[in-house]
């Protein structure tokens, strides 16, 4: 995953701040957020919140992101203003992994249950079919994003504790 961000043209994604400008304090590098949300989607964290925790009690995280903890806010602000970039990244990833051959479709492992031989009209795939399920992906994809802009919701209404608690 680090290899792969770090070879991504970011700019060319549609990510913003990638680059510095010469005044004012620069924003984290786009790169080490977006590793972050590959990071919490791999490991099913769909929190801003749940992120921000895990970076600074994750060893991994720590290792990954240099040992930088964005606040919660940043988190979720990367993500809003970066969600096509990283829909992007996503369709890029699949790609990658496609050419380097680490999925072809062509072993079916089996771990002892049994499954019927079915060729029917609904079982097998042809270019509407293929693209029809790239679109039910991409919807996916979208949902995730309705799931964590959700998530983020719901943990700023819960009021965190103060001094007088």
């Amino acid at each position: 995953m680090d290899a792969f961000v770090d070879n991504l043209d970011l700019e060319g994604l549609g990510f913003k701040h990638t680059k510095l400008k010469s005044t004012g304090r620069p924003p984290y590098n786009p790169a080490d957020l977006l590793k972050l949300y590959i990071y919490g989607y791999l490991n099913r964290i769909r929190s801003s919140r749940c992120l921000e925790k895990e970076c600074k009690r994750n060893i991994e995280l720590m290792w990954l992101l240099k040992k930088l903890a964005p606040d919660f806010k940043t988190i979720a602000d990367f993500r809003k203003d970066n969600k096509e970039a990283i829909k992007k990244v996503c369709r890029d990833f699949i790609l990658l992994c496609k050419k380097l051959d680490l999925f072809s479709g062509e072993l079916v492992a089996i771990d002892g249950s049994k499954f019927k031989a079915v060729n029917s009209k609904k079982r097998n795939f042809n270019q509407q079919k293929l693209k029809r399920k790239i679109k039910e992906i991409e919807e996916k994809i979208e949902d995730y994003f309705k799931d964590l802009e959700e998530n983020d919701v719901k943990e700023s209404n819960v009021s965190s504790p103060t001094a007088e608690d």
